[in-house]
């Protein structure tokens, strides 16, 4: 099951018992399912609990007949959706006509009249959810949107969640294969607008996984960066040996102060030891920025020999 369906089914489940919210909810999946119109009112969705959810409010609310297609077993794709046609001409007129809407209409807006208080805003957003909206699974993404048929529709949407008080959801909108996306990328946005709809455990999820990626990525950084350090010290190791392998094979090796051999005979014996811990084998034991400045002595001094043999 998708991170998204979960969602769906954690709201289906906290129907709200007061008849105003029952009636907001089941406007935005009217106005936002396939058809809302006098004369035909069809909603479609692919999930069950959405489709069980709109059955309910509408039997409830209108008792109005329908004709519901159910997918059959074991399908998937296009053929597994969930279609209710309202077969009454009168009753699509019926709660068309009981939401404010007339046939005079020249595009499809939300009646603010049917969302007056801040319930029915949050259950009117519920039920938009429902009938359009998904959310991507943590894991992958951070994406919550809704997908509208109509652009001012669409407008209307990002405006009653954008008024959301407490939650400042900044909601942005773009064109997408004929319809028009309401869409949140934030992940403090999302978890805010998933715990207003009634989606609590969705938006403890999301912070969970947030919270988890972020213990992730700071883990790769440090062993990155380690990674880094011990390839960086490996490379001056290397260097530092190869010099002092030119010292002992032209034989100045023996023209070291006592000071530089010492160290050069820990690097060569102990080449995979950090300057640290080569520097706490001396007696007395010198710090870590001693030991280099003795190590880049040893290397100056290699060079300048070699550079007396070339000439």
């Amino acid at each position: 099951m998708s991170f998204s369906t979960e969602t769906k089914r954690e709201i289906c489940r906290t129907l709200s018992t007061r008849k105003p919210l029952q009636y907001a909810e089941l406007y935005a999946m009217l106005l936002l399912g396939r058809s809302f119109t006098p004369d035909n009112i069809v909603f479609k969705t692919e999930n069950e609990h959405t489709f069980s959810h709109f059955i309910f409010l509408l039997n409830t609310l209108f008792k109005a007949k329908t004709e519901v297609i159910a997918p059959m077993r074991g399908e998937t794709g296009r053929n597994k959706n969930y279609t209710v046609t309202l077969t009454r001409a009168a009753d699509c007129r019926r709660i068309f006509e009981h939401y404010g809407h007339d046939s005079r209409e020249i595009t499809l807006r939300v009646n603010r009249a049917n969302i007056e208080d801040e319930d029915q805003q949050r259950a009117f957003v519920r039920g938009a959810f429902l009938a359009c909206g998904s959310v991507t699974d943590p894991e992958k993404s951070y994406h919550l949107e809704f997908a509208v048929s109509y652009r001012t529709l669409c407008m209307d949407i990002c405006r009653i969640i954008r008024e959301i008080q407490d939650c400042n959801i900044a909601i942005k909108m773009l064109a997408r294969q004929g319809a028009y996306i309401a869409y949140v990328k934030d992940s403090e946005q999302i978890t805010d607008l998933l715990t207003y709809m009634g989606a609590v455990t969705a938006s403890m999820n999301v912070m969970g996984t947030k919270a988890l990626k972020q213990v992730r990525n700071s883990a790769n950084r440090r062993a990155n960066s380690e990674i880094a350090n011990l390839n960086k010290t490996a490379a001056a190791s290397a260097a530092q040996i190869k010099a002092i392998k030119k010292l002992r094979r032209s034989g100045k090796f023996n023209l070291l102060p006592d000071e530089l051999k010492t160290v050069a005979e820990l690097r060569y014996d102990y080449p995979e030891l950090t300057l640290r811990q080569l520097g706490e084998m001396l007696d007395p034991p010198i710090s870590r920025s001693g030991v280099n400045h003795r190590l880049e002595k040893i290397i100056r001094f290699s060079e300048d020999e070699h550079k007396k043999e070339e000439s």
